[in-house]
């Protein structure tokens, strides 16, 4: 009995070191911030709570940056970290907040829409918890983040997710997706609330034009696209053939489906007068039939097998042993941006939005992504925020 009662408390002993051991590492990462240094454009810090108090104080809440022109224009909205695991469009939004000014219109830039998604990642894939990019001053650490709200801030789910207010069955995983809420609503779960209040932006100041940054894998045929309903398909023709014709990338465009809802670049549309898109760059390492998911090929994108499979003839976009790398992703995020600002400003003169100091495409891949960050120990004093 003795020595049972020893064994069952050297196990429990055990056990509590490797809970332990395992949550302390999950935990450092889910309190981790990303700084970001406002840049000069920035005129004013919001939260989304600011457009629905009832996100005030819970994990839904979230920075919104406004970057206002001297002159009067239109409006618009860029948003990120919409699927946390998608990190080059966060990068992107990040980068527009340090370094671009806004000198006519005004820009409302959100990098991570999804904030309970960006706090845990998925270990249980094999994700990394971190990712770090090199910048002139050093390493910035980025969070490694999942698709979906954690359980821990929205729960229980349901057995079917009934999306409102279409009626919608989709699966119960889909209420914690925040590409899955559109249009939200004021009394929802968590994640409706998100996005409702995501909604009130855009009705509240008049948004013309709604973009949502996105990254989906190369077997995957909705990728390295421009996603529009119907009446943002001109816009997005425009710039797809621009982008490739000016600066050698191609980026077609995808219609938006009109039987799936709670999409980003259906319901915003659909529920507000704004002109939604959606882009998606190609990001290996969320392809299944890949190697270890590693930080490398986080950051570069090349694996065997998908060279394996492009030879084949399996994947949706050109891929070679130079692989789908993060600079790559986020310039061609940063000049669709600039091209859909353009084109919108070209169509609707009255409510041009126009925009300097924010890299292009060619900039970005040359310099390196890290290259337009600024270091948060020698930002002015009240300019450093958390993401």
């Amino acid at each position: 009995m003795k020595n049972e009662k020893i064994l069952k408390i050297a196990l429990g002993a055990l056990f509590a070191a490797l809970l332990i051991a395992g949550g302390i590492p999950l935990s450092k990462h889910h309190r981790f911030r990303t700084p970001v240094v406002a840049g000069p454009g920035v005129t004013r810090v919001l939260r989304l709570s600011d457009f629905l108090p009832s996100l005030k104080g819970t994990a839904g809440d979230t920075n919104v940056y406004v970057l206002e022109g001297r002159e009067p224009g239109g409006a618009a909205l860029f948003m990120a970290g919409t699927h946390p695991n998608e990190p080059a469009g966060i990068i992107a939004a990040m980068i527009l907040i340090e370094n671009a000014t806004v000198e006519k219109g005004t820009l409302y830039v959100i990098p991570t829409l999804n904030v309970s998604a960006s706090r845990e990642t998925r270990p249980g894939d094999g994700y990394p918890l971190y990712f770090d990019i090199p910048t002139p001053w050093g390493e910035k650490r980025f969070r490694m983040g999942n698709r979906d709200a954690s359980p821990l801030d929205q729960w229980p789910d349901p057995d079917v997710y009934i999306h409102y207010p279409e009626k919608q069955l989709l699966s119960f995983l889909d209420i914690r997706n925040t590409n899955r809420t559109w249009p939200g609503r004021p009394n929802g779960l968590l994640m409706e609330r998100v996005t409702y209040a995501a909604m009130e932006l855009i009705r509240k100041n008049q948004v013309g034009l709604a973009v949502d940054l996105h990254g989906a894998e190369t077997m995957f045929p909705v990728t390295n696209c421009i996603v529009a309903p119907e009446k943002a398909a001109k816009i997005a023709t425009m710039v797809s053939m621009t982008v490739k014709a000016v600066e050698g990338f191609d980026n077609h465009v995808e219609p938006s489906p009109q039987n799936f809802r709670g999409l980003s670049h259906r319901e915003i549309g659909d529920y507000s007068d704004a002109l939604p898109f959606l882009l998606e760059a190609p990001i290996p390492f969320l392809d299944q039939p890949t190697g270890p998911k590693t930080v490398k090929l986080m950051l570069d994108g090349k694996d065997p097998f998908l060279l394996k499979l492009a030879a084949s003839k399996k994947l949706f976009v050109p891929y070679d042993e130079n692989g789908w790398p993060l600079d790559k992703r986020v310039g061609q995020h940063a000049s669709v941006l600039l091209e859909l600002l353009r084109q919108y400003s070209k169509k609707f003169p009255e409510q041009a939005i126009r925009v300097s100091g924010f890299p292009r495409y060619a900039d970005i891949v040359q310099k390196g992504a890290g290259a337009w960050f600024h270091d948060p120990a020698e930002a002015v004093a009240g300019s450093v925020h958390e993401e």
